[in-house]
């Protein structure tokens, strides 16, 4: 009577010992140990799935990383160049520490290229996103190289694009040529790191999007409200310059993506398995880089999308250019016409002082002729820099209340707005006098 309850809990044992043996090697693959075609490597809470793929009509296998219940949600791609040609690629951990990609022909075609040698080496399918490759035996809280490092066209929660200042190595996201083709397509997202950091969208070397500097909460002119469900992030240091972002919480599953037609997606998965887009870039005529020219506003607001800054004219019927009306000429009477909850320009020539206040900020700015416009830009909680531009102003755009819009003073000269004012002002002030002269009386 006494042994069916032993045996019960013996096979009770055996039964969980197996299973956790089998989840905790789902996501590890040991030294000398290899994934052929066919078989994948299953993070730990099987959120995501490394193995090889074919995207879209193409024939061509891939290795790759994967949303597990969203396959077609491919993150990260090892060998977009190389493609193997038929279903024999195999993924391979070689005894000195390194991941080795091999072809149909038994032709390396993609390594980690780790150099030195690690005396334990193994590579673990993390449930970040991440697969990383460590030496447990030497350095078992640090990584020899990790795929967060080579990003390919989705930006994960933890994930960084940007600079380390130490090497002058670069990341940042590059889009697929195709959906059949996971090779480098024409458009990169990267964080400019020159004076306050901002992120563009370029194709080849030309600008077609950004989001404005960086104010301490979040990104000039990307949507404020959803930071209830995500935290951007700015890394400034002496070793770095970086933008990564977290959910709110941890029932968001989220990806940043950069899709084939160079739009940037923000992207949630519902409960359907389907993915919703919480935003996408650029989102208008007036997302577009330098749409309206220099020294103009872009509004989508209006049905003629372009308008000169007040105290500028258009410089033809042809441009989208604006002029001043008048030039510069650093009297006394110049003053500045504030733009409010705007994109600010462009970081083209520029000033950046951390110690200048508000105050200082605008007479700094009025004592340099060039100096053509300031802002006050919160860099970080509760603490502002003077930012100055000089020449002319470039992509400034009029943002919705949703937006983070900052506030921008241009600077006019003495014959234009600026002595109007001044003018205004003096005769208001002449106008107090007389009636409390006559008050007196």
């Amino acid at each position: 009577m006494e042994t069916a309850p032993v045996f019960t809990l013996i096979c009770f044992v055996v039964l969980v010992f197996s299973h956790s043996e089998l989840s905790e090697e789902a996501d590890v693959l040991g030294v000398e140990g290899s994934i052929s075609d066919g078989e994948t490597l299953i993070s730990s809470l099987e959120t995501f799935e490394l193995g090889f793929f074919s995207p879209g009509k193409s024939r061509n296998r891939y290795l790759g990383i994967w949303y597990k219940n969203s396959p077609e949600a491919v993150v990260w791609v090892a060998n977009g160049n190389n493609p193997i040609a038929e279903r024999k690629g195999v993924l391979t951990l070689s005894d000195t520490g390194n991941l080795v990609l091999f072809n149909q022909t038994n032709s390396v075609i993609w390594s980690s290229n780790v150099s030195g040698t690690a005396q334990d080496p193994v590579a673990r399918l993390l449930d970040t996103g991440n697969f990383v490759l460590k030496d447990n035996k030497s350095m078992p809280e640090s990584y020899l190289w990790q795929s967060f490092d080579h990003p390919s066209d989705t930006l994960l929660p933890g994930m960084k694009i940007g600079w380390n200042l130490k090497t002058g190595e670069e990341r940042y996201l590059t889009s697929w040529k195709s959906a059949d083709d996971p090779s480098p397509g024409n458009f990169t997202y990267r964080l400019d790191k020159n004076g306050l950091p901002q992120l563009f969208i370029d194709r080849g070397s030309v600008k077609i999007y950004r989001t404005g500097p960086w104010n301490g909460i979040g990104f000039g002119a990307v949507p404020a409200v959803p930071n209830l469900v995500f935290k951007p992030i700015v890394i400034s240091n002496e070793n770095e310059v970086s933008h990564t972002y977290e959910p709110a919480s941890e029932a968001i599953t989220m990806r940043l993506w950069l899709n084939r037609s160079g739009y940037v997606q923000r992207l949630l998965l519902n409960q359907q398995s389907k993915w919703d887009v919480l935003y996408s870039a650029p989102l208008d005529k007036c997302g577009s880089y330098g749409s309206c020219g220099v020294n103009s506003i872009c509004s989508s607001r209006r049905a003629d999308a372009c308008e000169c800054i007040k105290g500028f004219i258009s410089k033809s019927q042809e441009s989208k250019n604006c002029v001043r009306e008048s030039a510069l000429d650093c009297q006394k009477g110049e003053d500045f016409t504030r733009l409010v909850g705007v994109k600010v320009p462009d970081l083209l020539k520029f000033q950046l002082n951390e110690s200048l206040n508000p105050t200082r900020c605008e007479a700094e700015c009025l004592k340099d002729c060039s100096c053509t416009a300031y802002a006050n830009m919160n860099v970080s909680e509760g603490r502002t820099s003077c930012l100055m531009w000089f020449g002319d102003l470039l992509d400034i755009t009029e943002v919705s209340d949703m937006y983070r819009g900052e506030g921008v003073f241009v600077r006019l000269s003495a014959s234009g707005l600026g002595m109007h004012t001044c003018y205004a002002s003096y005769a208001f002030f002449l106008e107090l006098l007389m009636f409390d002269r006559y008050l007196e009386s």
